[in-house]
């Protein structure tokens, strides 16, 4: 069995981060009109800020407080589901579906974690393993 608590603590701890930050900017949707080049406004059509750069704009109110929010809210769907068979993520699973299950979302969990390798909290075990799946091959000649 496969203790993977500390793996999922960490990528909860990086959402809720990401979450607070997306509140304290208003939890808003945010839009670029097209009569106005640079500028990103709010919910309200009030100007959020502006953006002088060429393409900033977009790529910043494409990034708005409310989409961050349903993203990490579709994320804490997927850890829920993996924190379920988060046991049966081991570096020599079983060959049945709840192991394949459980290695696979365990795969998504890591590619998470390591979106913040940079952080202090992280930790090398926990980047991304490869493992083969399926029947042992046949001995040679």
């Amino acid at each position: 069995m496969a203790d993977n608590s500390d793996l999922l603590a960490f990528v909860r701890a990086r959402l809720a981060e990401e979450e607070e930050i997306a509140r304290e900017a208003g939890g808003d949707g945010w839009r670029t009109p097209a009569e106005a080049p640079g500028e990103v406004h709010d919910r309200t059509s009030g100007i959020a800020f502006v953006v002088r750069s060429r393409g900033y704009d977009r790529h910043i109110a494409f990034q708005d407080p409310a989409r961050t929010l349903r993203r990490i809210e579709t994320t804490r769907v997927l850890l829920d589901e993996y924190e379920e068979i988060a046991a049966l993520d081991t570096d020599r699973p079983a060959q049945d579906f709840a192991s394949g299950r459980a290695v696979g979302l365990g795969f998504v969990v890591r590619q998470m974690a390591a979106e913040h390798a940079g952080h202090p909290g992280y930790r090398v075990k926990w980047l991304p393993r490869f493992s083969h799946w399926g029947p042992p091959s046949p001995p040679p000649g």
